[in-house]
């Protein structure tokens, strides 16, 4: 640190954070803001054995830096090294002429995407859950484990609202509806960022906005979306976690929406996001992003220009590294062509983070005691409940739960790989060609451990992708000479971007789901639909449990098998979690959060379309799904008794409270998620035909029963009007209560008198619950 910094007013942790923002950014060149706005990854401060490259750092570092790049994920690092290199960075800006820190960024979508990261389900199967407090619990452990390692900012959760099924990352998703998915991303957010700013982690809001809805299901293609829209399905979740979480990062989508880039889109980034939400954190380029204004989308001749139209439409910190950005922007400075107050704006948002976060104080954490972090004992339940209870039963003629004295084979390229259990954004699936060590639970070794080894037939029968079906004789014999089958299948999880030219399609382990990973098909790849009709086709009764992130079209499976399971992608427990639910150790309660689609030309199939998409059908096909949002069977049974509202009229600025009885009719516990929809029955426009408004999980004993009460806000049935602004519409709504969207078993009228528009500060985004035994 040079001594002119020396007693500057931004070293005393005693001053108001907009002092020491405010003196430090005054004492910076222009280089020394720029860098601020940077990044750089692992790969370039790091040697071929992972020790930190110094020479290339101190040149890298020498003006300061914005954020460094997953130093842990990226580097490989165990913990105990990550944290030590991180260490070492911090050292070497803290030698700089004005010492200050960079923000350590990590990934963990389904836990932290580095060495020794506890792996939970991934986004699909926590939301499956319907328990927000679990997720809460579980980012709170992924809390833990990367401010061990200095981390200080995470590049999580996913708020994209997903209805295009082909698209590789619905898996990534907390489903289809914007209310689950804002309720999940909400309790993600609280997790992460924890009680106070210093201590939390940063939660990056992603992607900003629509990335789900492009054409083709393809991963960085165009959306086309009408405004209202984007704003009641795509936006709600953000606002939502902005609004409720006061979270402290968003990154942009790779997309264009009708023609505007998403990274040069000023009105998404500036005036909805900062403007109408009172958004005050930094917005985060998703990586390359910036340069594809370039490269990809063609709206920038160069770099330079590329960088400026970024920074200009919001984006504060260009990620993985610095290309359009640093010296870029300096010369558009020089040269006119950016204005300097601009830059100082998005830097000052960068500063006051790292003063927040403590960093400006102090970088450094005990590299020797962050290996303590990792693999404990909690964390290792905590991921073994939350793989059980993202379970779903979708079907079951009355064969589950076994109860341990079936002879069992065990089939199917799911059942006995370790990193089949895992979803693209955990560390080993990430990089799927590398040597990679880690441990998961696969449902084989829960199985054997649970019956022994002798106990338990197993053949692969075929691999999860490519032409291979020469093991599927062997499977079926298998099955023949035992009392129930076991059959593992599911699509391959990882992040794929290879040239299409070059993909080898006969790959037994291509990936066709994940990031990259986008398909025309929603049937189960490679030769597995050919394994389950010969296992179907046995006198044996089969139980399918697909291990996958895709919800496939698998009609004629759902049709002839005894049960059949949804497991999605249940992390480094799966095994463990499927072993209980199958063995009735645990009694599954997850509930879908996406409707499944009968074949890929169904789509879309989601719940809340309008009336004339919900009511058309095609020719082969009708409108109604497989199975639908919502949908989760149990080993017992629920019974809801009349729905109750305290009042039939309903002011466009009050509230009504809607309750409901819920009993546990059968003979085990169980968990049951009560779903609340509403109606608008004569609106002024075409409307969903109902939309979540509330729900709530509920653990009830056999022969328990309880009273559910929802405080449902009037701005919750609000829409936007032919001028766009938000309003209660007066007329009748009608509130539904059922197991799923299309088992509705009871319904209430409340009348809204009059046309209320909604205060920008004044909506109310969640219903509050209440649950009283009786």
């Amino acid at each position: 640190m040079d001594a002119v910094a020396e007693g500057a007013v931004y070293l005393d942790d005693d001053a108001p954070t907009q002092r020491r923002v405010a003196d430090l950014l005054d004492r910076m060149t222009l280089a020394e803001k720029a860098a601020q706005l940077g990044s750089v990854n692992a790969e370039k401060l790091l040697d071929d054995d992972g020790a930190l490259d110094r020479e290339a750092a101190e040149s890298l570092l020498a003006d300061g830096m914005g954020h460094l790049t997953r130093i842990g994920g990226e580097g490989g690092l165990a913990p105990a090294d990550a944290a030590r290199v991180t260490n070492e960075l911090q050292g070497i800006l803290g030698d700089t002429r004005l010492g200050v820190p960079a923000i350590p960024h990590e990934e963990c979508l389904s836990g932290y995407m580095g060495p020794e990261g506890t792996t939970f389900p991934q986004g699909i199967g926590l939301a499956s859950t319907w328990d927000p407090s679990l997720v809460e619990a579980v980012t709170g452990t992924i809390r833990s484990e990367m401010a061990a390692i200095g981390t200080a900012h995470a590049l999580s959760p996913v708020l994209d609202v997903t209805r295009d099924l082909r698209w590789g990352r619905v898996e990534e998703t907390f489903g289809e509806d914007p209310y689950l998915v804002a309720a999940m991303a909400r309790a993600y957010v609280d997790g992460l960022q924890g009680a106070s700013v210093e201590e939390g982690i940063s939660a990056t809001l992603k992607h900003f906005v629509g990335h789900s809805a492009s054409e083709g299901g393809k991963n960085r293609s165009t959306v086309h979306l009408g405004e209202r829209e984007l704003r009641e399905t795509h936006m709600f979740p953000f606002e939502a976690a902005i609004r409720t979480a006061d979270a402290e990062s968003v990154m942009n989508a790779y997309h264009d929406v009708d023609g505007i880039p998403c990274a040069s889109d000023e009105r998404l980034l500036t005036d909805v996001l900062r403007g109408e939400w009172g958004f005050d954190g930094t917005v985060v380029s998703d990586y390359y992003s910036v340069d594809f204004l370039r490269a990809e989308h063609g709206v920038a001749d160069s770099d330079r220009e590329a960088g400026v139209t970024a920074l200009e439409a919001g984006i504060d910190v260009e990620l993985p590294a610095t290309d359009c950005y640093g010296d870029h922007l300096v010369d558009a400075v020089e040269a006119g062509e950016l204005s300097e107050a601009t830059l100082d704006e998005a830097v000052r948002r960068v500063l006051r983070m790292k003063v927040e976060k403590g960093l400006l104080d102090d970088p450094t954490v005990d590299a020797d005691a962050a290996p303590r972090a990792f693999g404990t004992a909690e964390a290792t339940a905590l991921t073994e409940r939350a793989a059980r209870e993202s379970m779903v039963l979708l079907e079951n003629d009355g064969l589950l739960p076994l109860d341990g004295s079936e002879s069992v084979a065990v089939v199917g390229p799911k059942a006995d790989d370790a990193q089949e259990m895992l979803g693209d954004y955990a560390y080993p699936a990430h990089y799927p060609e590398e040597e990679v060590e880690f441990e998961a639970t696969t449902p084989l070794a829960a199985l054997r451990d649970r019956l022994g080894d002798d106990a338990v037939a197993y053949e692969e029968g075929c691999t999860t992708s490519g032409p291979d079906a020469d093991g599927i004789d062997a499977a079926v014999a298998a099955a023949a000479d035992a009392d129930v089958t076991l059959a593992f299948v599911g699509a391959r999880s990882a992040v794929d971007f290879s040239d299409p030219d070059e993909r080898d399609v006969d790959n037994p382990a291509l990936p066709t789901s994940g990031e990259g990973s986008d398909v025309t098909d929603l049937g189960l790849p490679g030769r597995q639909p050919d394994l389950l009709d010969d296992l179907l086709a046995t006198d044996t009764p089969t139980v399918v449990v697909v291990v996958s992130g895709k919800p496939h079209a698998i009609p004629e499976v759902a049709e002839r098998a005894a049960a059949l399971v949804q497991a999605w992608l249940p992390g480094e427990e799966g095994g463990t979690g499927v072993a209980d639910v199958l063995y009735g150790d645990y009694n599954p309660g997850g509930h879908l959060p996406v409707s499944m689609a009968r074949s890929v030309g169904q789509i879309p199939v989601h719940y809340n379309r309008r009336p004339n998409s919900a009511n058309e059908s095609h020719v082969y096909v009708d409108s109604d799904p497989l199975y639908p949002f919502g949908h989760g069977l149990s080993y017992t049974e629920f019974e809801y008794g009349d729905l109750r509202v305290d009042t039939e009229t309903l002011d466009p600025a009050g509230s009504v409270e809607v309750s409901v009885a819920v009993e546990n009719v059968g003979d085990r516990d169980g968990s049951d998620v009560v779903q609340l929809y509403a109606s608008a029955e004569s609106p002024d426009q075409a409307r969903p035909v109902q939309e979540l408004v509330g729900f709530e999980a509920v653990d009830l004993a056999a022969g328990e029963t309880a009273r559910v009460t929802f405080e449902v806000d009037a701005t919750q049935v609000a829409y936007h009007d032919r001028d766009m602004a938000l309003a209660v519409h007066e007329g009748p709504y009608e509130f539904r209560v059922g197991h799923s969207a299309a088992d509705v078993v009871s319904t209430a009228r409340v009348e809204v008198p009059e046309t209320k528009r909604v205060p920008r500060a004044g909506r109310t985004y969640f219903a509050t619950t209440d649950v009283e035994r009786e």
